[in-house]
């Protein structure tokens, strides 16, 4: 078997073939009515409307077959596109280039083959109408002429298709131009003002809130939340709500909010906003919010990806407004653009906070954290500080070199982490310095310790070790002097080790 050559304008080819976004789409029936034609004049049992693609060929319309796609190497029709004239194969079974062909040798058994190109105006073939027997059938130049006038009917098909796929697309684009321009117009200020908001130096949820609270006035609505993903669903995250309902209500609204029951639960995968005018109707609908009256819920999704927030809406029979409105969806969208804007920022300047707060080289927290924390862990009544300092640092970057000290600290750091786990937090304060803040005994501590410079010492060559400080709250007036401390009973150790004997 010998694949078709590749036309000199595969490229152009290729590009020209997908302004028509034709491949993978369903049957149609002009493109059908063409090939019945063919075959009803050419008087064969196939016959087959094919778009050559980079790598396949694939049928757009065909009788005689269920399935024309096969890959291009066995493509008949990739050798038609070759050429502006029809391809005539009078018995494939005897030409060296198809006599092994799968499409030869098995289904659909091609005995005779003849293709036209699909000629477009810019003059590029990107595939063929083509009529095939699995037995001897000759054909006149006559009907080779036909089957090439049936061909450019076909193309005539594929330019008009193109030309109302075009104006439909640049229609939509209009419309969807003129909704922006509506948005800008009936909910400028809300929008204004919600982007305000989330620039203002303000705690987050209090902005989160506020913003939520416009939207809630401007479209009307009874109800107004922002939902963030959890593990078990949906949890509210800033509820907002004009109307007082009954504990039962709110208990249901609580399980239509969490995701595991109601339309909510349905909607997690939801890509695009929705909108329900009869809520009562909805197969999944909660009794408890039909009784309460609710009528309309607007699911807004909140940025992309698996963890978006969503944005949900809802309104009573008693409302007045009795559908979401052009301009009510347009400024739930809007709305759900700028919060996702505002939390995707928020969620940064915590990243951003965390990475100033850990140390670069070992991945512990550093000072900064620890100085921060004291204070709050200064509320445990048990609270134990050790203060560590790991001896030897200077003696492995003198002898081995300031990677070899960077390794001996990252490896101690790693393994202190991994000792501390759940029961407290591990700190790097600088340079051989290191402290861990815990309410676990200080015989604990000092056990800790112990494991970390024993994994630390393989690491290295030379002999390392660390001198320990504790203290306990107990101890201490204040958090200051609980590190003052902690401190000076780690240079007590210090000066003991190195102390000669």
């Amino acid at each position: 078997m010998i694949a078709a050559p590749v036309p000199a304008d595969e490229a152009a080819r290729l590009l020209d073939l997908a302004r028509y976004h034709v491949l993978d789409t369903e049957q149609e029936e002009p493109f059908n009515r063409i090939t019945r034609l063919a075959a009803r004049i050419l008087r064969t049992p196939v016959a087959v409307l094919n778009l050559i693609d980079q790598y396949r060929q694939w049928g757009k319309a065909m009788v005689g077959l269920a399935d024309s796609e096969a890959p291009r190497e066995h493509s008949f029709c990739a050798w038609t596109i070759g050429s502006d004239t029809p391809f005539f194969v009078e018995n494939a079974q005897e030409d060296p280039r198809f006599h092994d062909n799968p499409m030869v040798t098995g289904d659909p058994h091609i005995h005779m083959y003849a293709g036209a190109s699909l000629i477009t105006p810019a003059g590029h073939r990107i595939g063929t109408l083509c009529v095939t027997d699995s037995r001897p059938h000759p054909l006149t130049n006559e009907d080779l002429r036909c089957l090439q006038d049936l061909a450019a009917l076909a193309m005539q098909e594929l330019e008009l298709r193109r030309s109302v796929l075009d104006a439909a697309r640049q229609a939509d684009a209009q419309r969807r131009q003129a909704e922006e321009l509506r948005q800008v117009l009936a909910h400028a200020r809300v929008v204004e003002g919600i982007s305000s908001l989330m620039d203002l130096d303000l705690p987050f949820e209090d902005a989160l809130e506020t913003a939520t609270a416009l939207v809630t006035e401007a479209i009307e609505a009874d109800f107004t939340a922002v939902l963030t993903r959890t593990e078990a669903g949906y949890a509210v995250r800033v509820p907002r709500t004009n109307r007082m309902f009954a504990e039962d209500v709110i208990d249901a609204a609580a399980s239509l909010l969490s995701g595991t029951t109601g339309v909510l639960g349905t909607v997690a995968d939801q890509m695009v906003p929705l909108y329900l005018t009869a809520y009562a109707t909805r197969p999944e609908a909660i009794p408890a919010l039909v009784s309460a009256g609710v009528q309309q819920v607007a699911y807004v999704p909140i940025g992309t990806g698996e963890s978006r927030p969503l944005m949900v809406a809802m309104r009573l029979q008693s409302s007045a407004v009795r559908d979401w409105r052009v301009q009510d969806r347009a400024l739930l969208e809007v709305a759900g653009r700028t919060v996702a804007h505002a939390m995707r920022r928020h969620a940064a300047l915590e990243r951003a906070q965390d990475a100033a707060r850990a140390d670069g080289l070992t991945g512990l927290l550093n000072r900064r954290a620890f100085d921060q924390d004291l204070p709050y862990a200064w509320a445990q009544e048990d609270l134990q500080l050790a203060v560590i300092d790991v001896d030897g640092l200077k003696r492995v970057n003198d002898t081995e070199g300031h990677g070899q000290g960077d390794k001996l600290l990252t490896v101690f750091a790693q393994a202190l982490k991994a000792e501390v786990g759940g029961l407290g937090q591990a700190y790097r304060l600088g340079g051989d310095e290191f402290a861990v803040l815990t309410a676990e005994a200080a015989d604990t501590l000092l056990e800790w310790v112990d494991i970390a410079t024993q994994v630390a010492r393989q690491a290295v060559l030379a002999s390392v070790g660390a001198s320990v400080g504790v203290a306990s709250r107990a101890e201490a007036a204040q958090p200051d002097a609980l590190l003052s401390l902690a401190d000076a009973r780690m240079y007590d150790m210090k000066r003991r080790v190195q102390a000669p004997r």
